[in-house]
């Protein structure tokens, strides 16, 4: 071995040290700047929302989540007449769906426009009730087959030992605009035991 390689001497740890900070900072603040929010996968998750969405569609209904939330005044507005309906989902899109959907006990009152326009949002507010205080909202699901308009509000159950102050609830539900066609619906607000059911014109 020659006398030039025995006589290098590594490099010293500190110049190491200051070498791999100035590479990882700027990768990891252009990383984090960049990245495209994904996301993460489950598999599970991903083949049952799949499978929901083609069973759906073979039963000729089209599923639209829409936004559903506790309204910061839980006074009420005036209801609007609804006639009773039979409790549960039609069978047909029962049989349809994967998983179950918990829904609330009973609808006890309605407010919500008889008629609405395709361009704005159509807000409906009710109260319900719930079998049980071991029960969150979590959203709602609309299901639209033809003129028929089913509507479910959908329930989680708390965990643990958490429960809720009570089985009496005012939510808002509001669809989206363009999310109907114009046409006359015959719409079903769904309850286990109790639903409730009226027309609506859109326009």
């Amino acid at each position: 071995m020659s006398a030039s390689h025995k006589d290098r001497q590594p490099w010293p740890m500190k110049w190491i040290v200051v070498a791999i900070i100035l590479v990882i900072v700027p990768y990891t603040f252009l990383t984090l700047k960049f990245r495209k929010p994904t996301e993460p996968f489950r598999p599970y998750e991903d083949m049952k929302n799949r499978a929901n969405v083609v069973r759906l569609l073979s039963a000729g209904y089209q599923r639209v989540p829409v936004p559903a939330q506790r309204p910061s005044d839980p006074s009420g507005a005036r209801p609007t007449p609804t006639s009773a309906a039979p409790g549960g989902l039609p069978a047909e899109l029962k049989s349809a769906l994967v998983e179950e959907i918990l829904l609330p006990e009973e609808i006890i009152s309605i407010a919500a426009a008889g008629s609405a326009t395709r361009s704005a949002p159509y807000p409906i507010r009710f109260s319900c009730k719930l079998a049980d205080e071991r029960r969150q909202l979590s959203g709602a699901e609309l299901y639209l087959k033809g003129q028929e308009l089913v509507i479910a509000p959908v329930f989680e159950r708390l965990s643990g030992n958490l429960a809720a102050r009570t089985r009496d609830n005012v939510i808002l539900i509001t669809v989206p605009p363009e999310t109907l066609k114009a046409g006359t619906y015959h719409v079903t607000l769904a309850a286990q035991r109790a639903s409730r059911a009226w027309s609506l014109e859109v326009k």
